[in-house]
């Protein structure tokens, strides 16, 4: 029955199901974990990385936590090509704030904007949503040191610990 309403991202299923977020949301859960701590001293990010097979070399190209500006990095889970995307958009909108107004952005905003692309992915047909969830930890002068969680619907929470 879910074959009828999985070909397209903008078609609900008659119990209000996207198939395809769903769909991103397991590839998530087949990814390494990442665990963040927060505490008023600062945040622990911690990530595994899965080896995909014995016979390949590891190396350290396969990156888990990214940084995204100077106050904000993001432990990363799911599909990496999709995780590189955002990461540079994310980059990409860092930089235009600290440029338009000489300070860096503050957390809450630049998980807030990555999550509007995300969700935006959900919303137009053609496009299939992302499947990455980011741990974002940062440090902003007004609220101090802060934990997000996000998924691939665009959603996203603060937490004092999370786990993907």
């Amino acid at each position: 029955m879910a074959r009828r309403y999985d070909s397209r991202t903008t078609i609900f299923s008659p119990e209000g199901r996207l198939y395809q977020v769903e769909y991103a949301m397991e590839a998530i859960s087949h990814a390494g974990t990442v665990i963040g701590i927060l505490s008023k001293d600062g945040i622990v990010l911690a990530a595994e990385r899965q080896a995909t097979s014995n016979l390949l070399e590891q190396s350290m190209g396969s990156e888990k936590i990214y940084e995204m500006n100077d106050n904000v990095v993001a432990g990363v889970a799911g599909l990496t090509a999709d995780a590189n995307i955002l990461i540079n958009q994310s980059r990409i909108i860092a930089q235009r704030y600290l440029q338009k107004f000489d300070s860096p952005i503050p957390v809450e905003q630049l998980v807030r904007r990555l999550c509007d692309m995300k969700q935006g992915y959900t919303q137009f047909g053609g496009l299939r949503p992302f499947g990455v969830s980011f741990l974002c930890a940062g440090w902003d002068p007004a609220f101090g040191f802060q934990l997000y969680q996000s998924d691939p619907a665009g959603n996203y929470s603060s937490w004092k610990a999370a786990c993907i």
